[in-house]
């Protein structure tokens, strides 16, 4: 009886996938997968990125908030491996608390990450290359990110290092900086 349930899941998420590929071949503008995330009258800066960097005719996998379900992050996951698969121009994003990030493939196969964190006109938006292969996180949302990397803060981030010359103080042997806690 449990297999019969995620049997079901697995053909819905099939059946979604093919009636969004369907509808977009018929339409020239872009149609939305899922709107988890409320429908904006016109593309934040985010999406415009992700629309620049995937080129016309594109197919919009979706923009999906933090409490999207697990059958839509599936569906926009499918969505973007599939058009990703044969080449074909994509973009898929996700709104978290603070932050929205994307991903975006071209005709060529290449693929661009976005990330904007804030809101509104301060927020700070970042934009490139994408440092690996689609691939999906454990969340369920599709990154480009190598795994335990964060894109800029990842494994070359230089915030945090150590200058030339600085003793590690975390290396051992090295004296405490912080003070010891009064005690009464």
């Amino acid at each position: 009886m449990k297999n019969f349930g995620i049997i079901l899941i697995v053909l819905l998420v099939i059946l979604m996938v093919a009636f969004y590929f369907l509808a977009a071949k018929k339409s020239a503008t872009p149609v939305a997968l899922s709107s988890a995330a409320p429908p904006s009258k016109s593309p934040d800066a985010v999406e415009q990125k992700l629309q620049e960097y995937s080129g016309t005719p594109t197919t919009n996998c979706g923009r999906l908030d933090a409490k999207a379900s697990q059958i839509e992050l599936k569906a926009a996951s499918i969505c973007a491996q599939l058009a990703n698969q044969k080449k074909e121009r994509f973009f898929v994003a996700y709104d978290m608390p603070g932050m929205a990030v994307g991903v975006a493939g071209n005709a060529d196969g290449k693929l661009f990450t976005v990330q904007s964190q804030g809101s509104g006109s301060s927020a700070a938006l970042a934009s490139g290359d994408c440092p690996s292969q689609l691939r999906i996180a454990s969340s369920g949302r599709v990154t480009c990110l190598a795994p335990g990397d964060m894109g800029s803060m990842g494994a070359g981030h230089s915030a945090g290092t150590i200058p030339p010359g600085m003793a590690n103080p975390h290396a051992s042997g090295t004296a405490n900086p912080h003070p010891a806690p009064k005690t009464n």
